[in-house]
Parts: structure tokens; sequence; C-alpha cells
């Protein structure tokens, strides 16, 4: 038995040790060691604490070393960074195949979200995808609109009371009180939920309050939260920072739950009350939540095509950050573009308010001009996700439009590419690249989008020419529910108030989280904030 023992212990370590030489030495195997790049100012690190504290650091990457480059991150691993539109494709189109999710970044981040359809793979987000497809459709998200304006306006009288009771205008946080109409709105048109989150008292609710911590500046990732990211088994070790995170989670499971319930106990009554099984169309309502709990109750649905109950439940984290924060980020930068583009906000208005209604249908929404190239030129310059990481799940050859020069001056046509290594798709980057927008690529321009460049359409985004909604089959799901409702928003404000910086622009900077938000230099104990004075315009 000792010598079992021994034996057994002896190849455990053996196989570690292994890996751990295997983990060292693959990067400098690689293939991609022979791209130009930055030099990697550490061995252990390599560029990530650049990365982290730097928005826009792979534009400098790219003016410097060109098109298609390498980084490095911890333990030297590689990192591929390309704004080849032919690669970029490539790899987005097999996102479910070759270029997929690290396994570390699933497990990371289903300790917060559960299996939700942003970490599943395979099948599983197959069948997943196929389930809420509907929900996302033209037709649903026209049924939906009204609920936009219903927050909006509510949100537009908060404001209004506020300044009616300073007499004045009046200092306000945009991305505070957009961050809590925007999760009201999910949360009844995703799962026809009343948070009641807008509240001009100020009175604490706890789902905000949760997530608010969890994505407010003081809860950025530190450097060791980051480190816990790249290696598991450090994710055991309990910080401020994971204890927060675990309450967040808390809470948003038991909400989660208890919306669960509610739907389950409609449906099976109304079944009950007519003395029948249930079947897919029971349920009053075209809901997120609605579709999975009947696709997970329905007889009538083949067993093949149901989720599992923890499938469900994943999805309502999963869409309560990824349905507001992102819309409510990218409205607050809208706002911010807006105040350094006074005139653009006067022409903005000016067509607003040629509408007789404040409530125009979606159809209506859409089809005002301006509006509609506001609202892509700030997805263009502030997507509220500045990249997209993969791994790549085997050796594979990457297609490339135009040729490009390796470290050592060889001409390449096709970027090789080992298991294990890491890809970047540069969203930021592609799209502010001068070589595709112009010379003012970094400019706020809605009227560019009248006579856009040829060579934008060689971009693989789902929507309009642009990365921020990304492409391929796990393009965002629900980018057309964001548009509508961010131009239902702005719809609603910028006709009744005129917006100003309360702080100098200067003072106020991108600060990297799982979106870009702003951040104020001279007030950091404040968090994440964008403060605007807000004063009714004079037509109102």
């Amino acid at each position: 038995m000792d010598t079992l023992l021994w034996w057994t212990v002896g190849g455990a370590l053996a196989l570690l040790l292994w890996k751990a030489v295997n983990f060292v030495i693959r990067p400098y195997l690689s293939p991609l060691r022979s791209l130009p790049g930055p030099p990697s100012p550490s061995w252990l690190w390599g560029e990530m604490k650049h990365m982290m504290a730097v928005s826009d650091v792979q534009e400098e990457w790219f003016q410097q070393y060109g098109k298609t480059i390498v980084s490095h991150g911890l333990f030297n691993s590689n990192r591929l960074h390309t704004m080849d539109t032919t690669a970029i494709n490539y790899i987005l189109m097999n996102s479910t195949t070759i270029f997929q999710r690290s396994h570390t970044s699933r497990k990371n981040i289903a300790r917060l979200l559960g299996p939700g359809l942003l970490i599943t793979e395979g099948d599983q987000h197959k069948q997943q995808r196929r389930i809420m497809n509907p929900a996302f459709g033209p037709a649903q998200i026209r049924e939906l609109t009204g609920i936009f304006f219903d927050k909006s306006m509510q949100l537009r009288d908060i404001w209004i009371s506020k300044i009616s009771k300073s007499g004045k205008p009046t200092r306000i946080d945009a991305l505070s009180w957009l961050s809590r109409a925007t999760l009201d709105i999910i949360g009844v048109a995703g799962f026809n939920y009343e948070f009641h989150n807008l509240k001009e008292n100020g009175e604490r609710n706890e789902l905000n309050e949760a997530y608010k911590d969890m994505f407010s500046a003081e809860a950025a990732p530190s450097f060791f939260a980051r480190l816990q990211f790249m290696i598991p088994i450090l994710a055991y070790i309990p910080t401020e920072q994971t204890r927060r995170v675990a309450r967040a989670q808390a809470v948003s499971r038991r909400i989660g739950l208890q919306l669960i319930r509610e739907k389950k106990e409609a449906l099976q009554a109304h079944a009950n009350d007519e003395k029948r099984d249930v079947k897919r169309d029971d349920l009053q309502g075209r809901d997120l939540l609605s579709l999975l709990i009947k696709a997970n109750m329905a007889t009538d649905i083949p067993d093949s095509q149901k989720l599992s109950d923890d499938d469900v439940l994943a999805q309502v984290p999963t869409f309560l950050i990824a349905g507001h924060e992102t819309t409510s980020t990218s409205v607050t930068w809208c706002l911010h573009r807006l105040c350094l583009n006074i005139q653009i906000q006067t022409k903005l208005r000016d067509e607003l308010l040629t509408v007789d209604t404040d409530t125009p249908t979606m159809d209506d929404l859409m089809a005002l001009p301006y509006l509609d190239m506001v609202v892509k030129e700030t997805l263009r310059l502030n997507a509220p996700v500045s990249n997209n990481m993969k791994s790549a799940f085997q050796d594979d050859v990457i297609p490339v439009k135009e040729p490009y020069k390796d470290r050592f001056g060889n001409i390449r046509n096709e970027i090789r590419i080992a298991k294990g290594d890491i890809t970047f798709i540069p969203i930021q980057a592609i799209n502010q690249a001068t070589h595709i927008w112009g010379e003012d690529a970094r400019e706020f321009k809605p009227e560019r989008w009248e006579n856009l460049p040829d060579a934008v359409k060689d971009i693989p985004g789902v929507f309009s020419n642009l990365l921020t909604f990304i492409g391929g089959p796990r393009a965002c799901i629900g980018y057309r529910f964001s548009l509508v409702e961010m131009k239902a928003i702005l719809f609603t404000l910028i006709r009744t108030f005129d917006f100003e910086l309360a702080v100098p622009k200067e003072d106020i900077v991108k600060k990297r989280g799982l979106v870009l938000r702003p951040l104020v230099v001279s007030e950091p104990e404040a968090g994440n904030q964008m403060p605007l004075i807000v004063k009714l315009h004079k037509d109102i």
C-alpha cells in the first residue's frame, strides 16, 4: 500500500510538473512569436497592467508596430491583435468552434452569472439562443417600445422635479439615473417584473445597490483579482472584492428564483383552470422569462428543446447585467458627446421636436435620420466594451486581407496560431481606425453616416458596419432591444432638457471594468459618475 501511495503521489507530481513546464514553454513555441509587437515588460505579468490602465493602448501598438501584432499576457502568453477585417471575420464566424472563451474565463464568469448565454458554448449555446431569439426579434421589440418610453418619461419627470425644487439648472449624475432607468426597463421588458428602481426620494433598492457595488470604480478588479481570473485556484482565496461579488450574486439568485417561481405559478394556474397540460401559448406576454418558462414547462415542446431550471435561472443575472449596464453607459457617453458638441445637441433637438407626440411608435422612432446618426456615431466612438477576447482551441491558420511583415521582415499572407493562444477583437480600435473611417475618425461627426467610406463595408459587425455588437454566431442577441431603448431615452431627454458638463471636460476619463464607464478624476471617491448641468429647454 505504501508503494502504491508513493507511486500515486509521484505520478500526480510528475503530471503537475509536466503541465507547469508545458505551460511555461508553450508560449515560446507559438508561431505568434514571429509577429511584431511591444516588448514584454515582465515575464510574469506581460502587458496586463498596461492594457488595464490605458483604454486606447491597442491603438498605440497598431500605429507603432503594424496592423497584425502580438502582445504578452500572464507568464508571457501570446495574444494576437489584428485590424485585418478578413481575419476578424474568420475569428468571429468560428467563435462557436475554434475561437471560444477560455475555460478559465468561463469558470470565472459562471461564478457570477451561472451558465447563461454569455458563456455557454456548443450545443448548449445553440439551444439557448434558439429559444431566446423570438424575444429579440423586430416584432417583439415593437411591442416593448411603450415600456421604453414609460420609463424614459418617468426619469424625465424626476429630473423636472429636481430642477423645479432647486429653481435653477441642477447638477445630476446622469450615469446613476440612467442605470436605474435601464434596470427598470429590463425588469419589465425582460421579465415582466417591476423593480421600482426609479425613485426621486433616494430610497435604496436592493438589486440596484448590489449591481452598483459590483460595477463601481471601487469594485473594479484589483490586480490580485485579475490574477485570480487567470489562475483559477487563487479564486478560493477570499478578498473583499470576492465577498462583494458573492453578496451581489446571492441577491441576484434570490430575486431570480422569485421571478421564476411567480411565472411558473401563473402558468400552472392557467393550465389548471383549463384542466389540461401546459402549452407553449398559455402564458400572456412575450418577455424573455416567459418564453424560457414556457419552453421549460410546455408538454408540446420536445425535451431536447427545453432548458434546465439552472439554465433558466442563469439568464436572469445575465440579462440584468447585459441588458442595462451597456445601454445606460452608451446613453451616458452620448450625452457627454452632446455636451461637448452643443451645435449637434441643438440639431438633434430640433429634429426630435418636430414629432408631435411624446410616445412615437418604434417605426416612427427608427425613421428619425439624425437621431439614428447620433446613436451610430456614439456607438462607434464609445462602444461599452473595447475588446472581445477569445482562446484558440486548436492550431489554426487565419486568412488575411492584406499581407503583412513579421518581426524578421518576411511577408506573410496568413496568421498561424497555436492552441491556447489568445485573440483580441479590437472593437474600439476598428471603430476608430483612420485607414477605415478617414483622418477624422476620432471626431464626433454624425453626418459621416450620410456618406461612409467604402472601407467600412468590410467590418464584419452584425449592426451597421460597427464591431460594437460583434458579429458571427455569437453576435449580441439584444442589439435591436438596445438600439430602440437608447433612442427612446434620448428622444425623451433631449426634447426636454439642455445639457452641459458640470466639470471641465479634461476631468472626465474612461474607467475600464466590464464596461468603459466615466470617472471624474477630481472626485474619485464618488466612483463612476457623469455629472451634468441639466436645465429645462426653453421651448418646453
